[in-house]
């Protein structure tokens, strides 16, 4: 019987090739949809779950209290080993800090190097219970021991290869920003890249003091410097509880007051690494939940196009169902017959997605770089994919084929036999009003997409052209890898001379960037820390008129010799302190990172992070010794030997390091990454949904046109015009379409006003985001309807009524 089935299934799907072609068009794309969604979810959703202790480990966050509350990622140095030595419900505490813009390099045995990194992101110093918290597998070494003594690396094969090629790394030696030697104690293999960790060279906690220098001890020991990632595994069994009050206890026994009253302690899971915006997770759940309803609007869509299209042609097989109701078959079998053949569809349409997703995958990955993302198609075969898969072909087959096959099995014989092809009421192939509102629900759907694509379209745009409050236009920065004074002001007058560099200015950083630091200061006469923290910018003389920062009041730092006793605020600390005018605080003294300053000059607000936050209260001061980058103002006439000659000069002063340069632009355009990211997949979405809208339409057309053949042919007996039949068709979709806006108008305004209400600078919604919604389904629906509906009307009429 199945193999009968199969047999006549082929035999009517290549008999209406046209109608098949396009149903298992519309569900592959609607397929892949949902496909590459839930791999990228899943995806996202496995970051460090993987690991054997990962329901039992936490991850241990700091908020630091003042005016307001700001999280951070992680812990005062001291809080892991009180941790490790306080409770004995505690199994295991590992700290790590992270590592950026340093320098590794490979010694050639003649005191210089073979080969030299400039190493970001990759590196951290961390402790042997990393790998006790942490799964990890090695190649060589021990890893209980591997990193228990100062100045030791453990590296990943990755690395071992980028450093040493295919000689044994065991034993060899690095090193480390000009400052300590390291021996490599262990391999690892790479680890997976869905890890937050996702580090590739271990350096040992032990060396962290020696490199801090005389000093090293006491900052170890300092509460107020949180700068160490801390994980805690607790004993199995222990609730998390006990880990949230033994926080509470150690801020009670070993802060002081006020520390006590500044830091707060939290323990996060690990999937908040990945999950929590607060601190610094990429992966929001609501954008991700947001994801799969996404995904399950377009895998429905393409359910509804198939069943308009398969309820459609119903009236072409109703002699064949008449024949078969006579010659005996049940009711099962008609439907047996039917859902066969829409299984066939969906495996087809299977085939095509699943091939259709593999080709797109690349492109994500590219675009989740960040993340080191590496999806493929064989994702689905792995023990907590495939299931869902499966359900996913058995839901679509059920949800696509049961109505479809229920309307064709329910056909009357005597009334299919007798009045033959075309003349079956429009209720005896299935009720219009169901095929209405499949097709309201498609348009509901299109137009949500089209109000969020517009709505993110503008902020997107809205962030990349709104005022930063400084120039960030041809401006290059390069790495300052001394804090020599002299050899600064060498560095300085030597880019100065190039041909094509109009400016030179050192500092930390630009004025925007991803570092934002609050730090506690004390105003004028005042005996306590103001109640709001400051961000301190650190530049020199130039900064502020190489950005093109408006000063406001005051004057600017005189010279670099003596402007480290100056310092200049911005309007909004001016607000925040409760001054009506800018003057009101010049001259006053600003006591911040531990020394006294008088203010000199006010500067206009200016950006110093993404739109998402309000500018706060900021500093600027002139400290040499934390120059870590120099900014250069470029003639755009010749950027690119300007750069060459840059490079030339800076390498020849500082040979043992490495040369990276970045414009200002670019590195603000990180800021919307993932913006863009998620303004990319709407767009895509959003075009597919319109298409198997388009889909939808048709077949919803097609089958009016079916319907009303002898209506069209009687009208146009009668002397109706071309126009008035085609309006039959527009009127009866002008209504739906209308529907569905006003299903979409109010629930986009919901969504995309609050997804807008996560940003303090964004645009305002305005109501001619829904006219040109409205506009553009307008158009698509002429169009897709159009064609169909022309044809109807210009039908002969004898051929309608010929069989009257």
């Amino acid at each position: 019987m199945f193999r009968n089935f199969v047999k006549i299934a082929l035999r009517n799907l290549w008999r209406n090739r046209r109608v098949s072609a396009v149903s298992i068009i519309g569900l592959a794309i609607g397929l892949a949809c949902g496909i590459v969604i839930f791999l990228l979810v899943s995806y996202m959703f496995s970051f460090d779950r993987y690991h054997a202790k990962a329901d039992r480990t936490y991850w241990v966050v700091t908020d630091i209290r003042q005016d307001n509350v700001v999280p951070t990622d992680a812990t005062p140095r001291p809080l892991g080993e009180i941790l490790r030595r306080d409770f004995s419900f505690v199994e295991s505490v590992v700290r790590l800090e992270n590592i950026f813009g340093r320098i590794i390099g490979v010694p050639d045995g003649k005191g210089g190097y073979s080969k030299k990194f400039e190493e970001s992101r990759n590196l951290c110093f961390t402790e042997p219970q990393f790998f006790e918290v942490f799964d990890t597998e090695w190649i060589s070494g021990n890893p209980k021991t591997a990193l228990s003594a100062p100045n030791t690396v453990v590296l990943s094969e990755r690395y071992a290869q980028k450093y040493f090629g295919s000689a044994n790394p065991i034993g060899q030696r690095l090193r480390f920003d000009n400052q300590a030697d390291l021996t490599v104690t262990g391999l690892i293999k790479n680890l997976p890249s869905n890890t937050k960790l996702h580090y590739d060279a271990f350096i040992s906690y032990a060396t962290v003091p020696a490199l801090l220098g005389s000093q090293g001890k006491q900052a170890m020991q300092n509460w107020e410097s949180v700068s160490t990632v801390c994980f805690a595994s607790l004993r199995p069994g222990t609730p998390v509880d006990r880990l949230v009050k033994g926080l509470s206890a150690i801020r009670q026994k070993y802060l002081n007051p006020q520390e006590a009253k500044k830091l707060d302690f939290h323990a996060l899971t690990l999937d908040d690494l990945n999950h929590n915006p607060q601190y610094g997770g990429q992966a929001p759940r609501p954008i991700l939940y947001a994801l799969v309803v996404v995904g399950l609007f377009l895998v429905m869509a393409a359910c509804i196009n198939f069943i308009n299209l398969a309820t459609a042609y119903a009236l072409k097989r109703s002699k064949e169902v008449g024949v078969r109701k006579v010659a005996g078959s049940s009711r099962r079998q008609l439907i047996g017959q039917f859902m066969t053949e829409t299984a066939l569809i969906t495996l087809a349409a299977v085939l095509i997605s699943l091939l259709l997703a593999q080709l797109s995958l690349p492109l994500l990955n590219q675009a989740l770089a960040m993340l080191h993302a590496d999806m493929s198609i064989l994702d689905l075969v792995k023990p907590n994919a495939w299931p869902w898969f499966v359900s996913l072909v058995a839901g679509v087959i059920l949800l696509a084929g049961l109505y479809p096959s229920l309307v064709l099995a329910r056909f009357n014989p005597v009334a299919a036999l007798r009045t033959g092809y075309g003349q079956l009421t429009a209720k005896q192939v299935g009720s219009v009003s169901v095929r209405r509102g499949l097709v309201i629900v498609q348009f509901f759907i299109t137009q949500l997409f089209i109000i969020g694509v517009l709505v993110m379209m503008l902020q997107v745009r809205h962030m990349q052209q709104t005022d930063m409050g400084f120039q960030k236009e041809a401006i290059l920065t390069i790495p300052v890898p001394t804090d020599n004074a002299l050899k600064q002001d060498v560095l300085r007058s030597q880019l100065e001379q190039i041909a094509g560099v109009e400016q030179v200015a050192l500092g930390v950083e630009p004025p925007a960037s991803h570092r934002r630091i609050p730090i506690p200061f004390t105003y004028d006469t005042h005996t306590q820390p103001e109640k709001f923290p400051t961000t301190v910018k650190v530049g020199d003389k130039n900064y502020v008129p190489l950005f093109g920062i408006k000063l406001l009041a005051g004057r600017n730092f005189m010279n670099n010799d003596t402007a480290d006793s100056e310092a200049l605020v911005n309007a909004t600390m001016v607000k925040q302190l409760g001054l009506r005018t800018p003057t009101e605080i010049l001259g006053k003294r600003l006591t911040v990172w531990g020394g006294t300053k008088t203010i000199v000059g006010v500067v206009n607000d200016f950006h110093i992070s993404e739109l998402r936050e309000a500018i706060p209260p900021t500093t600027i001061l002139n400290y040499y010794r934390e120059n870590h980058m120099a900014a250069l103002k470029l003639n755009p006439g010749n950027l690119t030997e300007t750069v060459k000659s840059v490079e030339t000069s800076w390498n020849q002063l500082f040979p043992e390091h490495v040369f990276k340069a970045d414009f200002v632009d670019n590195l603000l355009n990180q800021f919307y990454l993932t913006e863009r990211i998620l303004l990319g997949l709407a767009e895509v979405f959003s075009l597919i949904a319109i298409l198997i809208g388009c889909l939808g339409l048709y077949g919803l057309v097609a089958f009016i046109a079916e319907a009303k053949t002898k209506e069209i042919g009687v009208r146009k007996v009668l002397g109706a015009t071309t126009n008035e039949l085609m309006w039959l068709f527009g009127r009866e979709f002008s209504r739906l379409l209308i529907i569905g806006f006003l299903l979409a108008a109010p629930i986009g305004w919901f969504l995309m006003n609050g997804w807008l209400k996560s940003y303090v600078y964004r645009i305002q919604f305005s109501w001619w985001i829904f006219g040109i919604t409205l506009l553009t389904t307008t158009l698509i629906t002429v169009l897709t309807v159009g064609y169909e509906s022309l044809k109807a009307a210009l039908m002969n009429p004898a051929s309608a009524l010929k069989t009257e």
